[in-house]
């Protein structure tokens, strides 16, 4: 058998070079193409869905958020298992699926049931949202924003993360998603006079959807 193939590959040479060279410009064109990496990831399909709930603490996001969306999301079709963790003022629950899942079916069925779990929240206690489509080696960098000279409140560096340095990073390549929590987020009051509203002849849900209207954007 062996003699053979000798006989055929001496008979067609130029057929032989011609696989040969085929051969060697594939094994170069994969190997020029072949993600390498330090880090390989090998994270499973996950999902995560993380509820942002200023002022909560720790003990309370666990009972009233993070139970409620865990709860949710055990059962669904090739999970693997679901954890959490709850801090304070935040709530990141994450679903593991099987490999075969795609990633974009599984985000489909953990929107799904997060609008189950929303009417298991509070109202007022924050609304969970699929998180960024990225794995679980993904999250490289956590920071803090502080005031060097000590003249900037909680609420003003919040204020800087959400409108200047979330909106700054999120540009650079590479990042996936900004999420912020701690501070205090700026808010406006509007205080109801009575007596002024009886004189203009206007009651309060004229107010509120005067208010509404003013804050579309």
């Amino acid at each position: 058998m062996l003699n053979r193939i000798v006989d055929a590959a001496l008979n067609y040479r130029l057929l032989v070079l011609v696989a040969l060279a085929l051969i060697i410009g594939l094994g170069a064109r994969a190997w020029h193409l072949l993600p390498v990496d330090a880090f390989p990831d090998v994270t499973p399909v996950q999902v995560s869905a993380i509820t942002e709930s200023p002022g909560l603490s720790p003990e309370d996001v666990e009972r009233l958020i993070t139970f409620p969306v865990e709860s949710s999301l055990a059962g669904l079709p090739g999970v693997r298992a679901v954890r959490s963790v709850s801090i304070f003022g935040m709530s990141s629950v994450t679903a593991y699926f099987d490999d075969s899942v795609d990633i974009y079916f599984a985000r489909r069925l953990v929107g799904e049931r997060l609008q189950q779990a929303k009417d298991r929240i509070p109202a007022g206690f924050g609304e969970p949202e699929l998180g960024p489509n990225a794995s679980g080696l993904g999250q490289v960098f956590w920071y803090t924003v502080e005031a060097a000279d000590g003249k900037l409140n909680n609420m003003d560096l919040r204020t800087l993360q959400d409108f200047v340095l979330e909106r700054q990073l999120r540009q650079v390549d590479g990042v996936a998603d900004v999420v912020s929590f701690g501070g205090f987020q700026k808010q406006y009051e509007v205080r109801v006079d009575p007596n002024k509203l009886k004189s203009f002849e206007l009651n309060l849900p004229q107010v509120f959807d005067a208010l509404k209207r003013s804050n579309g954007n």
